[in-house]
């Protein structure tokens, strides 16, 4: 056992590692490639960055590739991404054409590794066109979507429905995201990292310190969002839960996040966030890199309250960092928080700002309640959203692949 198998067996018990390599032992030696769009910025990438190197531990010859494209190609994947998640969107004639021909582009430099793999893991739409650019294609191809598409826009799911129709499988996080396709089916909901620095424990040194560095009032309590600037993550809807609470009770609102390289819009909601905070001194906006990991873990172990309001979500990872550093969560009643946030037991979900900061005055109010269901969502992580979950039933989906529909498989 390597030495980064044995830690995440002493988190997770040395049972779930010892199934791990049972389930590997007949991938040793297969070719693994994970492709996306972005290397930093978002759930996907920091996923990828983790799952990958623990795959080589087992034997496995896994990689992670990334495409890179040009401001229209952006465009039109942000403009599918809306679209998938329900958003009415026009699909301009140019910018699928730029989205082909950024595809082309990546596939030159990417086809003999894609080709030669025997599992390619393509992540969301952005290279979903990969597949057909590879006509030699030796492996199994499987189509994984992040987004929540319960309710997608016409438009935009005909368009990925038409490019990903032909993989071998796909891979969504809930059942209430899966769509028909002519292939097999896997739910497998994301996961954190309790190695990350974003998840260890810290020092209350380093939290108090992050406190001070920016400027935040150690005697009054905090309320934290950690999310892109996406307006579906309704960073606005936040702030009018906060104002609701200000009436009552002296609390500061941190909103804390970044961008992404694939993510056009950020920049424009960031600017329509600080016009909505405008003058307020106990609005913290936090504008972080992509690597300030041990900065989102030491705010999210000092935070009062933990929301994540988002209007849609594929999942939601720093509802899970949260949960792990047993703090209950209110988050939106959408997507794969519901998942995560079992009404009254993890946290609360809520539909509206007003909803919100009711829940946020009760957290304040009754602390030892806030304690009780922080340590149920410990619990809870633990039993169901750790990177060895995920990566376990990665490798049960591709031994699968391998023996087809085979009665029996022996991985003993």
């Amino acid at each position: 056992m390597t030495e980064n198998l044995a830690a995440y067996a002493r988190v997770a018990g040395p049972e779930v590692v010892d199934h791990l390599r049972q389930l590997a032992r007949p991938l040793t030696g297969r070719k693994v490639v994970h492709v996306n769009s972005t290397r930093t910025g978002g759930g996907v990438a920091e996923i990828l960055a983790r799952l990958t190197p623990l795959m080589r531990d087992l034997g496995l010859d896994a990689s992670w590739d990334v495409i890179t494209g040009n401001q229209d190609f952006y465009q039109i994947t942000k403009t599918l991404y809306n679209g998938l998640q329900g958003d009415p969107v026009t699909l301009k004639p140019e910018l699928i054409d730029s989205y082909h021909e950024v595809n082309r582009a990546n596939a030159e430099s990417l086809r003999p590794r894609l080709e030669e793999a025997d599992f390619v893991f393509i992540h969301d739409p952005q290279p979903a066109a990969l597949l057909g650019l590879c006509p030699r294609r030796a492996g199994r191809w499987v189509w994984r979507c992040h987004p929540d598409v319960s309710r997608p826009h016409e438009a935009a799911w005909s368009f990925v429905k038409d490019l990903v129709s032909s993989y071998d499988a796909s891979v969504f996080s809930t059942a209430s995201f899966a769509r028909p396709l002519p292939h097999p089916l896997y739910l497998i909901p994301p996961s954190i990292d309790p190695l990350s620095e974003k998840n260890i424990p810290l020092e209350k040194a380093e939290i108090d310190a992050t406190v001070e560095r920016f400027g935040l009032d150690p005697d009054r309590p905090i309320v934290l969002q950690v999310s892109r600037f996406d307006r579906f993550k309704d960073p606005l809807g936040v702030i009018r839960a906060y104002r609701l609470v200000r009436k009552h009770i002296p609390v500061q609102l941190v909103l804390a996040g970044g961008g992404a390289t694939d993510d056009p819009e950020g920049e424009q909601v960031l600017r329509e966030v600080r016009a909505e905070a405008e003058g307020d001194p106990d609005v913290h906006i936090l504008m972080l890199p992509s690597d300030a990991h041990r900065t989102i873990n030491a705010l999210q172990r000092r935070a009062d309250v933990v929301l994540q309001k988002s209007l849609r979500e594929g999942f939601g990872l720093t509802v899970t960092e949260a949960l792990w550093k047993g703090r209950p969560v209110i988050g939106g009643d959408a997507g794969g928080i519901t998942l995560q946030v079992i009404h009254g037991h993890t946290g609360f979900l809520v539909n509206t700002p007003e909803g919100a900061a009711f829940r946020i005055r009760y957290l304040l109010s009754r602390p030892e309640e806030g304690a009780r269901m922080g340590r149920t969502a410990q619990r809870f992580v633990r039993e169901n959203f750790l990177l060895t979950r995920h990566l376990r039933e990665y490798l049960t989906l591709m031994v699968g692949l391998l023996h087809g529909s085979q009665d029996r498989i022996d991985v003993s």
